[in-house]
């Protein structure tokens, strides 16, 4: 084992390499401690070593991101919503094994190029569908980060405290009486969250079904909207 952990440290140096070392560093440490110096540790170089193949800390970020999509399964012919729904849960399937992300891609002022590749694969699965441009348009609007795999919870805290540092209150999973009394509808959600499973929606639901039943949602509406050649230019 020593030996073979020396032949890999001992591997030539490359974008790919640093790329994919960088990517199983956050994978264990988290992002926000991964820094130029702490890779070229982890790979046995000195720091200076990694500026031959990556410009800066945003540069390696966006390689990283594009490392990540590249994982994501590859799209398919066929039924434009089963092709659709198909690779969205494989990106979400990716980003899970990737938990820093999903922010990381947020992060961004311009998509990468695997992020663009991907999102205009997407919008060409659905053209090949039938679709006008301008309903493709809007349905990606509508999808919103979803299409890659996750989607801005409103009561996942932790999103939104790396924003502005402000919170949305996270609902209680057994509101008392008084409180029920008051948010009725917030308790009759409370009561119907039955599945199992920790989340960032409500304590209880299970995030996957949460975002399964959602994107479900989106695509029968986009379906009906196709097939009724739906169209935003509308004479009153």
């Amino acid at each position: 084992m020593p030996k073979q952990a020396e032949k890999v440290r001992r591997a030539p140096l490359s974008r790919d390499r640093i790329l994919r070392a960088a990517v199983a560093l956050a994978d264990e440490t988290g992002i926000e401690s991964l820094s130029m110096r702490n890779l070229a540790q982890d790979l046995g170089v000195v720091p200076m070593a990694l500026y031959k193949h990556v410009a800066n800390k945003d540069e390696l970020v966006d390689g990283m991101i594009d490392v990540v999509v590249a994982e994501i399964d590859p799209p398919e012919a066929g039924d434009w919503k089963h092709a659709i729904r198909r690779r969205i849960l494989s990106a979400r399937q990716v980003l899970l094994r990737h938990p820093w992300a999903a922010l990381a891609i947020e992060s961004r002022n311009t998509a990468t190029p695997a992020v663009l590749a991907y999102l205009d694969s997407t919008v060409g699965a659905l053209r090949a569908g039938g679709f006008s441009t301008d309903l493709a348009h809007h349905v990606m609007h509508a999808m919103g980060s979803r299409v890659l795999g996750f989607s801005q919870e409103l009561f996942d805290t932790s999103r939104q405290a790396g924003r502005s540092g402000a919170t949305v209150p996270e609902p209680p999973a057994d509101l008392p009486p008084e409180m029920a009394a008051r948010f009725p509808n917030l308790a009759a959600i409370a009561t119907a969250a039955s599945h199992d499973g920790d989340s960032v929606v409500v304590p209880g639901c299970d995030d996957q079904f949460e975002f399964e039943f959602a994107l479900d949602l989106l695509l029968d509406g986009i379906e009906r909207l196709h097939r009724d050649g739906w169209t935003s230019h509308r004479t009153l």
